[in-house]
């Protein structure tokens, strides 16, 4: 018999919809694929039941009030423009009832809500990337780390911005239930399979600036298209007809990164998505990103990811079948 869970989501003016949707579609479809519908059985409340309005206008009618809600087994906190400041009312309600929940679970800035309440104190926390500094004054006694896209400290989880809450779902989904479950989800959601918890919040291109002289614009374009080829600093510098010396000086200005580090980001991106989507073997994806062995592409993936080539090829490629 499939295990049933209480699934609560806090609601409150200005909360970030997808922070809401996102997860709320993940828990639905895993529900529905187990052909149980309580087996999380979601609803949503807010301070006074009361309808309210997302930052983006959406309006969302919760169905309770978190006065009349019990302790739940999944406390889903989403972010908003207001957790900075948030309600005394919301805070109070969390200080109280959310160290009962069976686990609590923050998408964005609603670690900033539990971390008003009390509830991050001593552990590991992550949020989005652009409010991890004012995070870190205001929550000194938070282990914050602004890296991953989310993090687990025993029965409480935080994900980075927005559709980072996805991927936290599916991570929770997956240990209920199951890899083949998650994935089957991520795709019928057609999300690119379940990143791992410690990927960085950045891809490459994310992570960098677009430069805004062309020649090192298309320099970014080449190093993206052909990872394999010979992506030193002087064979760029030819490519830009600029000397070594100005044009590693140029991009650090314009991209915010050396050329060095650059690289090593568009090859492991690369190495990634070629590990989830094909068939080819490892040496054969160590060469087509330009790492020349698989002992230096394996370094490349522990060093940044944590886990060995084949190993995130095992956890990350698609399932063979769907549950029926």
């Amino acid at each position: 018999m499939t295990t049933r869970r209480n699934v609560l989501f806090v609601l409150y003016e200005n909360v970030q919809s997808l922070d809401v949707t996102g997860p709320l579609e993940v828990f639905n479809g895993a529900a529905k694929a187990l052909g149980d519908p309580d087996a999380y059985r979601v609803r949503t409340a807010s301070v006074d039941g009361r309808p309210l309005r997302t930052h983006s206008g959406l309006g969302l009618m919760p169905d309770a009030a978190l006065a009349d809600c019990a302790p739940p087994d999944l406390l889903v906190v989403p972010g908003g423009y207001c957790t900075e400041d948030p309600d005394p009312r919301l805070v109070a309600w969390l200080r109280e009832h959310g160290s009962r929940a069976g686990r609590r679970v923050s998408v964005c800035t609603g670690a900033f809500l539990l971390a008003a309440a009390g509830l991050l104190d001593g552990r590991r926390a992550t949020t989005h990337w652009a409010y991890c500094a004012d995070f870190a004054a205001r929550y000194p006694d938070v282990e914050l780390d602004p890296e991953p896209i989310y993090v687990r400290d025993g029965d409480v989880a935080t994900s980075a911005g927005v559709t980072a809450g996805i991927d936290l779902a599916l991570a929770l989904v997956e240990e209920d239930h199951g890899r083949d479950l998650a994935l089957h989800i991520a795709r019928h959601l057609v999300v690119f399979l379940r990143r791992p918890g410690n990927q960085r919040q950045f891809s490459a291109q994310l992570a960098a600036q677009t430069a805004g002289r062309p020649t090192l614009r298309d320099v970014q374009h080449w190093i993206a298209e052909h990872p394999d080829d010979d992506l030193s600093v002087d064979a760029l510098a030819s490519r830009a007809n600029l000397s070594p010396r100005h044009f590693a000086r140029a991009f650090q200005a314009e991209v915010g990164m050396s050329p060095g580090r650059y690289v090593d980001q568009v090859r492991l991106e690369t190495a990634r998505r070629l590990l989830e989507d094909t068939a080819d073997g490892v040496e054969e994806v160590s060469r087509a990103c330009g790492y020349g062995t698989p002992e230096a592409m394996r370094r490349a993936f522990v060093r940044t990811l944590g886990t060995a080539p084949a190993e995130y090829r095992r956890r990350f490629r698609p399932m063979a079948s769907v549950p029926a």
